[in-house]
């Protein structure tokens, strides 16, 4: 099959979920012998240059990168927020350029399949219509007005009224795009129900994120025990706000107890403010890193505290495929059938998120019986070729 992927940031290098999503999908369809090609916006975020990319990343696609800058602009946003009807994170990814671009691609080359990753790609459906007759698949990374709807819920004031604002306005504008595409690929069953309630009635397949196998191998050689860690990224307000309630709650009872316990924090772009909230005794922040998952190997036990968020996180999945026990909420590991006390531990208070880490790093044992059900797990139901594989197959039936 000829397959188009769009994405609205470039998905090298894989340091977040998202980029993680969309390489892996791109690395799937290659290795299964598709033809495909990429056409992303190249954003003043996440901005890199072609020749940068690995060779061995660069084969598996004809990557095309369009110049959207899509930055923040607060003064943009005030205007958004006054005389708009657009959710502001909507507005900076529609782009004259970028939908010029598409239609160039279209007209030079045709495809079976268009994957849009992500709603903020859905703009751009007539387009396609107008320029390709290919099938138009909506792959949802998560139910984005979900995440700011939660967000809001643990602001206050002004940032709380404005954050719900704006989870209502993109909630207006994912149902706006409903069944304007052919095809719905969902990352979680729980996003596909979702999306249905809200009127979807185009055929769905659930496909979620894949790991590489050969890329993640658990070795425990340099283990830190005990120890533990979160790994993600610092910009993203359901890390931070997760975090500063870890620290906030937990954290002091964890390090009476364990003085000589290290908490180790890996992200990049951490804010100012944050970097001085995260000054603790025994917290080791460590910035951006090279090697995520020599980092994630070398370390004990992987916190995950969530309460806002939607999709799937990508970061819990990789851990569980590295052999981490992992604590988190019920957030944390929605989308993923996990199972508490078998692969992971759940818990959405204070005292049993405190207890849970508390029986991991004084219990060798039960640390090393949780992480090696989660290799298991993933092993069995997220391999990435499985998973591109099944969704070529709904493809092809279609």
């Amino acid at each position: 099959m000829r397959i188009l992927q769009l994405m609205n940031k470039v998905p090298w290098p894989p340091k977040d979920g998202g980029a993680i999503a969309c390489l892996n999908m791109t690395k799937g369809f290659s290795m299964l012998g598709h033809e495909v090609t990429v056409l992303s916006m190249n954003t003043s975020k996440h901005h890199i240059r072609i020749k940068d990319m690995p060779d061995d990343v660069k084969s598996k696609a004809d990557f095309r990168l369009v110049e959207v800058p899509a930055s923040i602009n607060w003064l943009e946003a005030t205007l958004n927020l006054l005389f708009s009807k657009l959710p502001y994170n909507a507005q900076r990814f529609i782009s004259d350029e970028f939908s010029n671009e598409l239609a160039k691609l279209l007209t030079e080359k045709t495809f079976d399949v268009i994957q849009l990753e992500g709603l903020y790609l859905c703009p751009y459906i007539p387009v396609i219509r107008e320029y390709s007759k290919a099938l138009i698949v909506y792959r949802a990374h998560n139910i984005e007005y979900e995440i700011w709807e939660r967000t809001a819920t643990l602001s206050d004031g002004f940032r709380s009224k404005y954050l719900r604002n704006l989870s209502k306005r993109i909630k207006r504008f994912e149902i706006s795009y409903l069944n304007s595409y052919d095809l719905l690929v969902p990352i979680t069953d729980r996003d596909g129900i979702i999306l249905d309630k809200l009127g979807n009635t185009k055929p769905r397949h659930t496909s979620q994120t894949g790991i590489d196998f050969a890329s993640l191998v658990p070795t425990a050689r340099k283990l830190e025990f005990p120890s533990l860690f979160h790994i993600g990224a610092l910009d993203w307000a359901p890390n931070q706000e997760g975090l500063i309630w870890f620290f906030n709650h937990c954290w002091p009872k964890i390090h009476q107890e364990n003085p000589d316990l290290k908490f180790y924090l890996a992200g990049r772009n951490a804010p100012e403010w944050f970097e001085r909230i995260i000054k603790l005794d025994g917290v080791v922040y460590l910035g951006e890193i090279n090697d995520a998952y020599d980092f994630i190997n070398s370390k004990a036990v992987m916190v995950v505290p969530l309460f806002s968020g939607s999709g799937m996180r990508i970061k819990i999945i990789e851990g569980m495929a590295l052999g981490k026990p992992i604590v988190t909420t019920d957030i944390g590991t929605e989308g993923i059938p996990t199972e508490s006390g078998k692969n992971i531990l759940i818990a959405n208070d204070a005292d049993s998120f405190t207890e849970a880490i508390n029986q991991l790093i004084t219990d060798r044992s039960l640390s090393d019986r949780i992480g090696t059900n989660a290799i298991g797990f993933i092993q069995e139901k997220y391999d990435n070729l499985s998973q591109a594989e099944a969704l070529v197959e709904f493809y092809k039936q279609q």
